[in-house]
């Protein structure tokens, strides 16, 4: 089981933690939500759970829950501008399919 980050989505991650001045990583999930029945949930990280895993990658903690990591196992997060957007995305081989907007998946 592993979950990576590019270069660009580990900077990103490293500038946000910096300018909020604490925490020990960022936690991905999953919550039921959306058209399609689940939606990513990233969020800062100040105290790990026994429950949790924890992955590390280009020196940035990335913490799930058991819950959520059976739908995560093997996704990539990558940090993308597009014009006047950006904003992290996931790369889920699990997904099986997305709404339309892109906000939730299925799998």
């Amino acid at each position: 089981m592993a979950i990576t980050m590019t270069e660009a989505a580990a900077q990103r991650a490293k500038s946000f933690l910096q300018q909020r001045g604490k925490g020990v990583g960022i936690r991905l999930g999953v919550r039921t939500t959306g058209c399609s029945g689940l939606a990513y949930v990233l969020e800062f990280v100040d105290d790990v759970e026994d429950t949790d895993t924890v992955f590390e990658d280009k020196g940035i903690k990335v913490v799930i829950d058991g819950k959520s990591l059976v739908y995560l196992d093997g996704t990539e997060l990558d940090f993308v501008k597009e014009g006047l957007n950006e904003g992290f995305e996931f790369r889920n081989p699990n997904a099986t399919g997305e709404c339309g907007c892109g906000e939730s998946f299925n799998v």
